[in-house]
C-alpha cells in the first residue's frame, strides 16, 4: 500500500521534463526492475535554481524522482550532494520494501547529475562515488 504522498507525487509529479543546456545531467538505471531515471540541473552561483527529471518506471520510481527534485531545488550543490534515499523515503512517508530501490535510484541520479556538473566545471571528481545503479544491491543500507 502506498502513502498519500507517494500517490500524489505519482499522479501529480513535480519538475517533469528536461532542461535545455543543463549544467549537469545524470542518468541511472536498474536492470533488475527496468527503472531508468534522468535528472537535469540548472545551477547558478552554486544554487540549484531548476531541476527536472524524466523517469521510465513504476509509480514509485516516478514519485521518488518527483520528491527528490523537490528536496534539492533551491539548495546549494553541497546540500544536494548530501541527499540520501532515506530522506526521500521519509518525505514520502515510506515505500513498500520491494520499492525502496526506487529511492536509491533517485539519490544516484542526482549524484550523477552533480558529478556531471562538477566535471564540466573542472572540479576534481576523483573522490566522488560513482554508481551506475545497475545491480540494485546498494539500496536501503545507505545513510
Amino acid at each position: 500500500m502506498y502513502s498519500e504522498k507517494v500517490m500524489d507525487h505519482f499522479t501529480n509529479p513535480r519538475n517533469v521534463g528536461e532542461i535545455e543546456n543543463a549544467d549537469g545531467v545524470g542518468q541511472v538505471g536498474n536492470m533488475k526492475c527496468g527503472d531508468i531515471m534522468k535528472v537535469y540541473l540548472k545551477i547558478e552561483n552554486n544554487i540549484i535554481t531548476d531541476v527536472k527529471f524524466k523517469t521510465f518506471g513504476c509509480g514509485a520510481a516516478v514519485a521518488t524522482s518527483s520528491m527528490a527534485t523537490e528536496l534539492i531545488k533551491g539548495k546549494t550543490v553541497e546540500e544536494a550532494e548530501k541527499l540520501r534515499n532515506k530522506a526521500v523515503l521519509e518525505a514520502l512517508d515510506g515505500l513498500p520494501p520491494a520499492k525502496i530501490h526506487c529511492s536509491v535510484l533517485a539519490e544516484e541520479a542526482i549524484a550523477a547529475a552533480i558529478k556531471d556538473y562538477k566535471m564540466k566545471q573542472g572540479h576534481d571528481i576523483s573522490d566522488m562515488q560513482s554508481c551506475p545503479g545497475c545491480c540494485g544491491k546498494c539500496g536501503e543500507s545507505r545513510e
